[in-house]
């Protein structure tokens, strides 16, 4: 009879060992699934983040654009006769001594009043 406890002693020693594994194996897992939480928000902070940092550098690259346009035409201002010429005539309407100018316009439909109906 000796020889069958021992069978039955080993068999509890060999569960309960099994049953220590798993546990561990699940401590294991639960404290790499909390860590993981735990860095899951900074995760999407840092894409958001970075997100945040492209759109910046679009408008930077923008802003710079824009500032070398600006600072032409300053230079064209102060130093371009022919220019200043041109936008006079063109945005204030002014005209050389003796010249006449002819302004076209687009043959764009006016629209109708509310409540007036087209003729067909």
């Amino acid at each position: 009879m000796t020889d069958y406890s021992d069978f039955r002693q080993r068999r509890q020693q060999s569960v309960w060992h099994s049953l220590n594994r798993l546990m561990i194996a699940l401590i294991a897992f639960a404290v790499i699934i909390l860590i993981a939480c735990a860095f899951v928000p900074e995760l999407k902070n840092m894409r958001e983040q970075n997100a945040r940092l492209e759109q910046l550098k679009a408008d930077i690259a923008k802003q710079k654009e824009m500032l070398a346009q600006r600072t032409r035409e300053v230079d064209l201002l102060k130093n371009d006769p022919a220019y200043v010429e041109t936008i006079a005539r063109d945005r204030l309407d002014l005209m050389k001594e003796g010249e006449t100018i002819f302004r076209i316009e687009s043959n764009a439909r006016p629209t109708p009043a509310p409540g007036m109906r087209k003729h067909d």
